[in-house]
């Protein structure tokens, strides 16, 4: 898609925030072991043929800096194009549901008019799912709508998500919450960059509104068309959507809609060696990930880089970010346990699958 940029905002809080994001934003949590969250959004535009992507970066930016770089592992370190750091709002925004915030999108302004594309494809970094992009662009070109909203049947109730109210497949509402059943918005759209620009002129006195926040009362006259995406999706927004999406992906008929053949998901290279199981060692139904010397008991669990589970050490439905040594003897049980933790010797960390335990990031 040539005529088409992309644009990814990372500059927005949690609605209910927990030790896992104290440090970092959602864009850059860790994601089944050797991922971040942001490389969904950022491989599915560099995969529909994306060239030119800008981020709009959070206060405290510096763990997606380091995870994304000059974003050469996506291909978009190049001369024409590539990704583009640009700066949000200094404190970000705790709006719910306010995660296209018109004042981001002014202050970068000059992103789209430098360039020459004649769409724009928007996304957050919160949902995680993997889709050929160029089907909802051409379903958007086909259809003639100003804008083209990617969305899902709810298969729950969830306070975080956007709801639209439909007729037919036209937007005519919007709202914040889903229930079992509603049209949930999966935070990505396209719109002509032309419009868009357009419509930094008629929202001006109301640039602390997100976009579509904005546009309440023009869906009589902007014409937003609904697409509907029918594979997995989660949205993340707190610790137990973040646990419970992790564990989704234990399931192979999910893992293969996320990573099918011929679509990667890409993100940040390591030079590190393959994971070890020693003898005596039993892992089940888990994700481990380079660097990890298993000794002990690990099960329907996922290990980050370079995790050390000691002889004796058992770990069950939990989440074990990299760089952590669980000692012999500790038992890690619905849990999730951030980078750079030791759990030592006869230890217990246990939650529930309801209220997951969570143990904040170790020293660096």
């Amino acid at each position: 898609m040539e005529k088409v940029i992309g644009l990814i905002t990372c500059n927005y809080s949690a609605k209910s925030p927990s030790a896992l994001v104290e440090s970092r934003p959602v864009a850059s949590m860790p994601f089944l072991g050797r991922y971040r969250l942001v490389d969904f959004p950022l491989s599915n535009m560099v995969n529909a043929g994306l060239r030119t992507v800008g981020m709009v970066m959070p206060y405290n930016y510096r763990s997606i800096i380091d995870h994304v770089g000059s974003g050469k592992d996506w291909n978009l370190d190049r001369k024409n194009g590539g990704l583009f750091v640009l700066p949000g709002s200094a404190f970000g925004t705790s709006r719910t549901g306010a995660r296209f915030l018109l004042r981001d999108l002014v202050h970068n302004k000059v992103f789209f008019t430098r360039s020459k594309s004649d769409y724009v494809i928007f996304s957050t970094a919160n949902f995680v799912y993997n889709m050929d992009l160029n089907e909802l662009y051409d379903a958007h070109v086909a259809s003639g709508a100003d804008v083209t909203v990617l969305t899902k049947q709810a298969s729950g109730n969830d306070a975080d998500v956007t709801g639209f109210e439909l007729d037919g497949s036209r937007v005519n509402g919007v709202k914040h919450g889903v229930s079992f059943g509603d049209t949930a918005f999966l935070d990505c759209f396209v719109i002509s960059r032309q419009l868009l620009l357009d419509m930094f002129d008629w929202y001006a006195a109301t640039d602390y509104l997100d976009l579509f926040e904005a546009m309440a009362n023009d869906y009589g006259r902007v014409n937003v068309q609904a697409y509907n995406f029918d594979g997995y999706a989660a949205a993340v927004f707190n610790k137990k959507s973040y646990y419970r999406s992790n564990m989704d992906a234990l399931d192979p008929r999910i893992n293969a809609e996320l990573f099918p053949e011929g679509r990667f998901i890409k993100t940040k290279a390591h030079d590190t060696s393959p994971a070890k199981f020693e003898v005596g060692s039993r892992v089940t139904n888990s994700l481990v990930s380079a660097g990890c010397r298993i000794f002990g008991n690990v099960g329907d669990s996922i290990l980050g880089r370079n995790v050390i589970v000691e002889s004796g050490a058992t770990i069950r439905g939990s989440v074990v970010m990299q760089n952590c040594v669980i000692k012999s003897g500790a038992r890690v049980e619905n849990a999730i346990v951030d980078r750079n933790n030791l759990v030592p010797a006869g230890t217990e960390l246990r939650g529930t699958p309801e209220d997951v335990l969570v143990k904040e990031k170790g020293r660096e």
